[in-house]
């Protein structure tokens, strides 16, 4: 059979800064996955987008491509609305876990498809695995069974969703191209859209510990999925919110599960409740519930009844003990002072080091390992006092822990004012 372009050519024509037609990156996309355009030449045509970027319509052209390579999922049939958040991931960020039954505790559905971390971001399957019993892995009727009846699911998505992607994805983490915008933007859409929700919140994060770094170029990430979310016909917004310190006052598994238990039980640390405020009542505002009332859901125990019944309805025990740890050490202040930064991005490879992350994707994640802090950014310490709290299962991995800390944090003396960013930047919605 002859073929209809030339991958050649097509990596010629972007390498020198011109655009790819429709039909041009549907050929590419569909002879990736089939296997006809090998890793070398798509791993080209990645760094030539790297370099030189896409239009928006190709943008949406590559996401529609990458969504009509797999199948997608249908809830017309549920009796609700669909709702769903996604994350571009950061240190401490726990919020899908309060969020999701937060926000059904409304009656609508929730269906987040969530996945494992890699690096120093965590992974929300990751934390709920802490939870004897629970499973990620659900049959899609399982799923619709779960959202109709509990309204909340948080799993694995399943292989047929957007398989161009996970191909394309693998490629760019080695290859030197996983920051290209066109790239994130399609990669996290085309699965989001297969998915099939009817709105969609995005938390976009900025600052030290997340994957962009520059508000510029998270501001830059929103904009292009909002507009692929509009373009696709999906009720989009997007937070930009701050991840220069972790979120919260826990760094793991377990100990970010226990963490999100007490926010739906009324408490739990400021920062984290006020995301998972901000972003259910932009989740519940796009799927038609107005002036939702989220705060008084978090103190009746209504989003901490529909968490109880999520955790049941996938083999969970949300009564057991959360694995602990070991091995414990506790680090203190040496001089009294006022902490000014705590950089998420060293927090993160900290509680990686110390097991409650992966290097590759087939490790195994120790749900016990992690950091609990004692202060955030403002607080006023005093010589002696806790700082934090290192978690392991094996003492020998303290001292790399420790090593990527040093220098992680700045004090100044005491009565220092201390003037903090907003936790919510900016909120961008479609034009």
């Amino acid at each position: 059979m002859t073929e209809a372009f030339d991958v050649v050519d097509l990596i010629r024509r972007k390498r020198d800064g011109g655009a790819l037609s429709t039909e041009e990156i549907d050929w590419l996309v569909s002879r990736y996955t089939s296997g006809y355009v090998g890793n070398d030449q798509m791993a080209a045509m990645a760094m030539a987008i790297f370099i030189r970027g896409m239009e928006r319509r190709e943008i949406h052209d590559l996401t529609s491509a990458m969504i009509a390579s797999g199948e997608r999922m249908d809830f017309s049939s549920l009796s609700k609305a669909t709702t769903d958040k996604h994350s571009t991931g950061g240190v401490g960020d726990k919020i899908t876990l309060p969020l999701a039954p937060l926000v059904a505790s409304f009656g609508v559905a929730v269906p987040q498809l969530s996945g494992r971390g890699l690096g120093h971001t965590g992974g929300t399957l990751d934390k709920l695995e802490s939870i004897p019993g629970w499973r990620a892995n659900l049959t899609n009727d399982e799923m619709m069974r779960q959202l109709e009846d509990v309204g909340a699911v948080i799993c694995a998505a399943g292989s047929g969703l957007a398989p161009a992607d996970k191909k394309l994805y693998a490629l760019r983490d080695i290859t030197g191209t996983v920051e290209a915008i066109p790239l994130i933007a399609s990669s996290i859409m085309s699965k989001k859209i297969a998915e099939g929700t009817g709105a969609l919140v995005l938390d976009v994060k900025y600052g030290s510990g997340s994957f962009m770094g520059a508000l510029e170029r998270s501001r830059e990430l929103a904009r292009t999925m909002v507009d692929l979310g509009t373009d696709a016909g999906v009720n989009v917004s997007a937070l930009l919110t701050n991840m220069d310190a972790p979120l919260g006052l826990t760094i793991g598994n377990a100990n970010e599960v226990r963490e999100s238990v007490e926010v739906l039980a009324g408490g739990g640390p400021a920062d984290v409740v006020e995301l998972t405020v901000a972003l259910a009542r932009e989740m519940l505002e796009l799927a038609g519930v107005h002036d939702a009332d989220v705060e008084s859901h978090l103190a009746g125990g209504q989003a901490m009844d529909t968490w109880r019944g999520f955790v049941i309805a996938q083999g969970g025990d949300p009564d057991a003990p959360l694995p602990t740890p070991a091995e414990s050490l506790e680090v203190r202040a040496e001089a009294d002072g006022v902490v000014t930064r705590q950089d998420a991005y060293s927090f993160g490879v900290a509680a990686w080091r110390l097991g409650a992350g992966r290097a590759r994707a087939q490790d195994p994640v120790v749900h016990a390992a992690g950091i609990d802090l004692a202060v955030k950014p403002g607080d006023t310490v005093r010589r002696g006092d806790l700082l934090w709290t290192l978690h392991a299962n094996d003492a020998a991995k303290f001292e790399r822990a420790l090593e990527s800390l040093e220098g992680a944090v700045d004090f100044a003396p005491v009565g220092t004012e201390v003037e903090l960013p907003p936790l919510v930047a900016e909120r961008v919605s479609a034009n």
